[in-house]
């Protein structure tokens, strides 16, 4: 934050404690002083919201109700920041002319009026002075721009958002009639979703109208967050008592020994993420974990495993089943391997080990690293993908992917690196073991497509499609929650495969394949 500007903050919290009244005399809100300064750090950073926030000294200390508001705006305002510009560039005179400063301010406004149903005075002032904070003189042209968009583009975001959840409670949605009145244009959609009109017409053609209405309708609420222990540290119990004493308040979820998280803000500002103590995870994600289904005293081999997270709850359901795994984790990141081994080294050391390397490059013997010259009983690829599943979470996904990354006929494309990496990591898998390939994506062209493209490769001759509902993890969570059960159950396409999507107050969306090595 600039000098002036964290002046103005300070100024300003002693005198003021409401986000939402409007009534601030000359200035704008402490919290949306700190959104603007976060988004404007995201900006020149190019960083990523959610790692900005989760570092940022300025939300310590705040009041849990002011840090809420401003995640939610700094992630909103990512998440629809094209369409947000669209809206301010239709309405400015010399749209070029705007500094990002001040863009970044009218984003925060826009969002508000648009997706937030802030009251269009409140919105509108409080806009005026965060551009008035950064550049004085340019209160003028903020004030007229963002009234011309409460009257005009406010309520065609509210229309279409109406259409969208109507239809999602009409028994008479047809897949095939967009464009037919009362059913949902892909305009629609987008005025919703605040995404591209490309990816909403893609998104369809992946899931469908039904399920992209579940979609939108959730794509501006917060995701859930669910958290359980890491059971290679504490119990169930003790994990308890550590989020009690930190007054992070839960509720138990359909999962054995899973909470949901009420007060996700209190979570972020304690230790017990950065500590491991606890593992934070997607319901989604853990269900995925259970279709991979590691056995006790086998050998699992992770590629994709990033900071660790499912590495510990691939270990902790082996050690639920009888005995931990032997897992090695590969990753590209020399960085997220450091963090894989400092996450893992508490209660998990003796079991893993972490490898920066290319996993494109598993089927060529004379390279491999030494703990990758085997082959192993389980490998389980969480492949590089577009992330549409988790764009609540991950906000920068909408207005940064491109139609070409999509594109599985381009090598370059992110099925053709899937695809590049699955055959890769295929021959790593021993005969009658099982290899598992899972995205955080909602679109077809990563998911069944990859998956039909690999039957047919040569490798994948030699590799049967199973249903994950054949997992011995997923069979044993019938005794264990039949609730749990059947939520996954329902996720199972009819080839067997777990596909979930985003809905309202409800888990990401996720795929998952298993396949099982004849020869």
């Amino acid at each position: 934050m600039g000098k002036a500007v964290s002046q103005r903050v300070h100024q300003t919290a002693s005198t003021m404690s409401s986000h939402t009244s409007g009534r601030t005399g000359c200035h704008a809100t402490p919290a949306r002083m700190v959104a603007l300064s976060i988004a404007g750090e995201i900006r020149r950073r190019k960083g990523y919201a959610r790692d900005v926030l989760r570092t940022s000294q300025e939300l310590r200390g705040m009041d849990a109700r002011d840090v809420s508001f401003v995640q939610r705006l700094v992630l909103g305002v990512t998440l629809s920041s094209g369409l947000l510009d669209e809206f301010i560039d239709t309405h400015a005179i010399r749209p070029s002319n705007i500094q990002p400063q001040v863009r970044d301010a009218l984003r925060i406004a826009c969002y508000e009026l648009c997706y937030l149903q802030t009251p269009a005075n409140t919105a509108v002032n409080q806009g005026v002075e965060l551009v008035r904070s950064v550049v004085f003189r340019a209160a003028g042209m903020a004030n007229a721009i963002l009234r011309r968009v409460a009257v005009q583009d406010v309520s065609r975001v509210a229309a279409a958002h109406q259409i969208v959840q109507a239809a999602c409670t009409s028994d008479q949605l047809q897949t095939e009639a967009l464009t037919a009145a009362p059913h949902p244009t892909v305009q629609d959609f987008a005025l919703t979703m605040a995404a591209p009109v490309w990816l909403v017409q893609q998104l369809i053609d992946s899931i469908g109208v039904q399920a992209l209405c579940d979609m939108a309708l959730c794509a501006h609420e917060p995701a859930p967050v669910w958290v359980s222990a890491n059971s290679g540290i504490h119990t169930f119990e003790e994990v308890r008592n550590l989020l009690d004493a930190a007054g992070v308040i839960v509720q138990d979820a359909p999962f054995p020994q899973v909470w949901c998280v009420q007060n996700a803000a209190l979570l972020t500002s304690s230790k017990l993420v950065k500590q491991a103590d606890v593992v934070v995870s997607d319901l989604a994600a853990r269900m995925v974990c259970y279709s991979a289904s590691p056995e006790p005293d086998t050998t699992l081999l992770e590629i994709g495993q990033g900071r660790a997270t499912k590495s510990m709850l691939l270990e902790s359901l082996a050690q639920q089943a009888g005995a931990p795994v032997q897992l090695v984790g590969v990753d590209n990141s020399p960085f997220k391997v450091a963090v894989a081994q400092r996450r893992l080294e508490k209660g998990w050391g003796a079991y893993c080990q972490s490898v920066a390397y290319d996993a494109g490059s598993l089927d060529n013997p004379t390279q491999l690293p030494e703990p990758l010259r085997r082959n192993f009983d389980l490998v389980f690829v969480d492949a590089p993908c577009s992330g549409t599943g988790t764009m609540r979470r991950h906000p920068e996904i909408a207005w940064t992917l491109t139609p070409e990354a999509l594109m599985s006929t381009s090598a370059h494309s992110i099925p053709a690196t899937q695809l590049r990496i699955l055959v890769s990591a295929a021959s790593r898998v021993q005969k009658g073991g099982t290899l598992v390939y899972s995205t955080c994506s909602v679109m077809r062209q990563e998911n069944e497509d990859v998956v039909t493209a690999f039957l047919q490769t040569d490798i994948g001759h030699h590799f049967g499609l199973v249903s994950v509902l054949d997992a011995p993890a997923v069979c044993a969570l019938k005794d264990q929650s039949l609730q749990a059960y059947e939520l996954l159950a329902n996720c199972v396409t009819d080839e067997g495969m777990f596909r979930s999507h985003p809905k309202m107050g409800s888990f990401d969306g996720h795929f998952c394949a298993r396949f099982v090595r004849c020869a």
